[in-house]
C-alpha cells in the first residue's frame, strides 16, 4: 500500500515476480477493496484496515495506526506466516515497527541499512548504512562490517568478503576519532578470523569495487546513494539530449547503442533495489517509495533470494562467531539509551 504509487505499482510487480519465481508465494497486506482484483493461486490478501502515510511520524505507525499494512506486514513474519516482508513505504516508520516487533538479534544494538551499488567491474558493491543510523559509534560500525559479511556471504557464495571502512584517506592515521577506532576494531575482528578486513577506502573505491562490503554511518551512506542515484539519471539524461541534438549524434549513438544500453543496464539504480534491514529477528526489505513496476520486482527478488540463502540463519551465525569481540567492545562502551 506504501511508496507513491501504491497497488498501482506493487501489484503489477507481484504479478510479474510470481511469473519468474513459480516456487515463490506472496501474502498482499493492505486494503481489501484495493487488492481483490488481483487474483493468482499462489497469492493471498491478508487484511489491513490503515496505511501509514510517507509523512506519518514514528509515534503515529507505532502506536496510533496498530492495524496498518506495515505493521500487519511485519507481523506475518513474526508470526512465521512469512519468510520475509517488503515495503516501499515510510522508511523510520519500517525500522521502527521492524525493530519494535521483531526485535534486534544479540550482539547488535542497532539494525542497518544494507544494499547494493553498481560498480566497475560489473558487479556491486554492498554499503551500509544508508540511512538508518546518522550517528554511529565504532562499535555500531564493527556490527554493520560483521552484518554485512554475512549479507553478502549468503547472497553471493562469498567465504570471506572483503571490508572497507569509508574514510577520507587509505591511511591509517586519517579521519574523525570514531573512524580511526572502528578501524582498530575492524583490525582486531580480521586478527580473530571474524572479518576480511581490507582496510580504509574511499568514497570513489565504492564504485571501482575495491571491496565488497563498504561501512560508513547513515548519513554518509545516505548521500552517497542518494548521490549514485542522480549520477545514474543526469548521465541518462545527458545521452538522450545529445542524440537529440542533430543527424550526426544520431548516428553515432546508431553504432554505439549495444556499448551504451548495456551501461546504462548496468548503471540503473532499479536493478538494485531493495535494501536489507540487518540486525532483526526477521528478513525486512526496504523499496524505495518512487519505485515503478521493475524496480519493486527487484526488491521482491531481493528478499526471496535473501530467504531462499538463509539470510537470517547466516547473519546469527556469523555474529555468533563474532559475538566474544563484540561482547567485549560493548562492555568497554558507555551504555547507550534506546529512544525508541
Amino acid at each position: 500500500m506504501g511508496g507513491d504509487h501504491g497497488p498501482r505499482v506493487t501489484l503489477a510487480a507481484c504479478r510479474q515476480f510470481l511469473d519468474h519465481h513459480p516456487d515463490a508465494r506472496l501474502l498482499l497486506v493492505g486494503a481489501p477493496a484495493s487488492l481483490q482484483a488481483f487474483s493468482h493461486p499462489r497469492a493471498r490478501i491478508v487484511a489491513a484496515s490503515e496505511v501509514v502515510a510517507m509523512d506519518d511520524s514514528v509515534e503515529v505507525a507505532l502506536r496510533k495506526k496498530r492495524d496498518s499494512s506495515m505493521r500487519v506486514a511485519i507481523q506475518q513474519v513474526k508470526d512465521g506466516q512469512a519468510q520475509a516482508a517488503v515495503s516501499a513505504g515510510n522508511t523510520g516508520a519500517l525500522m521502527a515497527l521492524a525493530r519494535y516487533l521483531l526485535k534486534t538479534l544479540d550482539g547488535i544494538d542497532r539494525p542497518a541499512i544494507a544494499s547494493p551499488l553498481p560498480n566497475a567491474k560489473g558487479g556491486s558493491t554492498t554499503v551500509l548504512d544508508l540511512g538508518a543510523n546518522v550517528d554511529c559509534t565504532e562499535h555500531h560500525l564493527l556490527q554493520f562490517a560483521v552484518m554485512g559479511s554475512a549479507l553478502v556471504s549468503a547472497l553471493k557464495n562469498e567465504d570471506q568478503p572483503s571490508v572497507g571502512l569509508l574514510n577520507i584517506g587509505e591511511e591509517v592515521i586519517k579521519g574523525n576519532d570514531v573512524i580511526k577506532k572502528a578501524g582498530e576494531l575492524l583490525r582486531s575482528a580480521a586478527n580473530s578470523g571474524d572479518l576480511n578486513f581490507y582496510g580504509n577506502v574511499e568514497g570513489n573505491d565504492i564504485f571501482k569495487g575495491t571491496t565488497d562490503i563498504v561501512v560508513c554511518d547513515g548519513f554518509v551512506g545516505n548521500v552517497a546513494l542518494k548521490t549514485s542515484e542522480g549520477l545514474a539519471s543526469m548521465i541518462g539524461g545527458f545521452l538522450r539530449e545529445e542524440f537529440s541534438r542533430n543527424p550526426l549524434t544520431k548516428i553515432a549513438g546508431i553504432f554505439a547503442l549495444p556499448v551504451l544500453t548495456a551501461f546504462k543496464s548496468r548503471v540503473d539504480y532499479r536493478r538494485y533495489n531493495g535494501a536489507a534491514l540487518l540486525g532483526l529477528r526477521g528478513l525486512v526489505f526496504k523499496s524505495h517509495g518512487s519505485a515503478d513496476e521493475f524496480a519493486f520486482e527487484q526488491a521482491l527478488g531481493r528478499a526471496y533470494d535473501a530467504a531462499r540463502n538463509q539470510l537470517l540463519d547466516r547473519v546469527q551465525a556469523r555474529i555468533a562467531h563474532a559475538r566474544p569481540l563484540l561482547v567485549r567492545e560493548a562492555e568497554a562502551a558507555p551504555l547507550e539509551a534506546d529512544a525508541t
